[in-house]
């Protein structure tokens, strides 16, 4: 899914949002309001698995490290392969 072709001022409304929050407490504080636990888990685990396939790591070692089903593995690989460098981008102003 590419979200620039939706063009949505909600989701630039979001975005928005999320650009204006100035540290980590903030971010604890917007996204319990804002996200379900389990949704949170879920993008910080695709962030994670992102991380681990760029180092290599092996679909049995992820699984095992992070519980993310093969299913969320190979999406979040294709994404690295295919997508828009989101991941890479990010984990590399991470310093990961």
């Amino acid at each position: 899914m590419q979200l620039k072709k939706l063009n949505d001022k909600a989701i630039d409304q979001l975005f928005e949002a999320i650009l204006t929050l100035k540290d980590l407490e903030e971010c604890y504080v917007f996204f319990d309001d804002l996200c379900t636990v389990n949704e949170i888990q879920s993008l910080s685990q695709r962030l994670e698995v992102a991380r681990m396939l760029r180092k290599g790591y092996t679909y049995n070692q992820i699984e095992a490290e992070t519980g993310a089903s093969t299913a969320t593995i190979s999406r979040v690989k294709r994404c690295l392969n295919y997508g828009n460098d989101g991941y890479k981008m990010s984990l590399e102003r991470l310093g990961r």
